[in-house]
């Protein structure tokens, strides 16, 4: 059910803009909150919001009539940079079968290899995998393979300038495997990554590849059933000879925002409360003054002393530094999930106890079922979480592929019929 109020932390979540754009707003009278008689609170009506376009996307979402989406036949699936498996789950939940995974970590392919022994995990360098026994046989080539500078030698711009990175392994792959598809996935700065020139140097080499790329789109995770503020770059691209007649559409998003709540409480997105598990610790000193940072605050709400102590020599550089002892709130998605909760820079404390975000935590967060178990050391898990794709994310992007593939088959079919027709064979 679509909600008639939102507060104003979810009103900054769906059009995406900052509590103190909106607080200006009030002000200046653009948008001002009216009293919801439930609770007397000021919130913004369902109304108010209606002249936005992410606001309209989700109260028109078409997401319950998408989640019925299935294969015509199996789809099959090669996945490269795996990581702890979140990609590969939303992937098979869509009825994609993984043919092979690469992975380079040895503690991701343990996980991988521990709560699916039936797939393909081959571990070790990408450089070294010679891909073309799967050369037209698979369906989607897919991988979020890291952000690396390329050479611009000449004015070429073509799939040699990409040597020495690992997007070159990639666009290798895709070479030598020619599937029906092939997707990407980075992270945000991608776009700007080397002034523009990195990405221009992507969408070259696909085109080389003789692909035709859908424009690249920045997806917000907390819109696909995902209680993060985490964003990926996808980059989707249909085989040349396939491409014309088919269109790819976008995943609608989910019709509401997921809160920290959600993710770690009892209700639409999971069946029970958070299992309990291991997790890292903070210093003394540090859990006293992180005690005294309310729920959904950071360093500039602790007193002058505190901020001065805790931020050290930071304290006098300019920038909000909003990450640095930062407390999520229950009513609000969690910011992105970096490698390390602890970690100074990018503190993810606990709502309302005084410590980081435990592993299964980490991973609710991040969408996993409490099903899927991680291996290695806690750190390692930390970062196999951190780095992943999140489920329900990858699950909508997915289903959003079964639907483009779908459509292949059937232009296809429909093209071979008209062909027939006109050599005669079905007069």
């Amino acid at each position: 059910m679509i909600p008639e109020y939102y507060s104003i932390a979810q009103v900054a979540d769906i059009l995406g803009y900052s509590k103190e754009t909106l607080r200006r707003w009030d002000k200046s009278e653009k948008l001002v909150p009216q009293r919801n008689p439930d609770n007397n609170y000021r919130e913004y009506h369902r109304t108010q919001l209606e002249q936005f376009e992410q606001a309209q996307l989700l109260f028109n979402s078409k997401w319950d009539e998408e989640i019925d989406a299935t294969p015509n036949r199996p789809y099959t699936l090669v996945e490269l940079f795996a990581g702890a498996g979140g990609l590969a789950i939303g992937m098979e939940q869509a009825g994609f079968n993984s043919v092979l995974l690469n992975e380079i970590d040895k503690n991701a392919c343990a996980t991988l290899r521990k709560n699916r022994p039936e797939w393909n995990v081959l571990e070790g360098d990408i450089s070294e995998i010679d891909f073309s026994k799967y050369k037209d046989t698979v369906d989607i080539l897919s991988g979020g393979f890291p952000c690396q500078a390329f050479s611009y030698a000449g004015n070429k711009q073509g799939f040699e300038d990409a040597r020495g990175t690992l997007f070159f392994e990639y666009a290798r792959a895709v070479k030598e495997i020619n599937p029906k598809v092939n997707v990407a996935e980075n992270v945000r700065g991608l776009l700007k990554h080397d002034d523009g020139k990195t990405l221009q140097t992507i969408k070259n080499i696909i085109d080389k590849l003789g692909y035709e790329l859908v424009d690249p789109r920045v997806l917000k995770a907390v819109f696909y059933c995902v209680p993060q503020k985490r964003e990926r770059l996808l980059l989707i691209a249909i085989r040349k000879d396939l491409a014309s007649g088919v269109e790819f559409k976008w995943p609608s998003p989910y019709k509401r925002i997921m809160t920290m709540k959600d993710a770690l409480k009892k209700g639409d997105l999971y069946d029970t409360d958070v299992p309990l598990s291991d997790g890292q610790k903070y210093p003394e000193r540090k859990s006293e003054i992180l005690a005294k940072v309310p729920e959904g605050g950071y360093w500039r709400d602790l007193p002058d002393d505190l901020q001065r102590e805790y931020m050290m020599k930071s304290y006098f550089l300019g920038g909000g530094k909003t990450g640095m002892a930062r407390r999520l709130a229950w009513d609000e998605p969690s910011l992105t999930l970096t490698c390390a909760p602890a970690q100074k820079q990018t503190e993810r404390c606990h709502p309302s106890e005084t410590r980081p975000l435990t592993v299964r935590e980490y991973a609710r967060i991040q969408t996993f079922p409490d099903s899927w178990k991680f291996c290695g050391s806690i750190s390692s898990q930390y970062k196999q979480i951190g780095n992943a794709v999140p489920v329900n994310l990858a699950f909508a992007v997915a289903r959003s592929l079964i639907r483009l593939l779908n459509d292949i088959e059937l232009n296809s079919v429909n093209l071979n019929y008209s062909n027939c027709q006109m050599t005669g064979i079905y007069k």
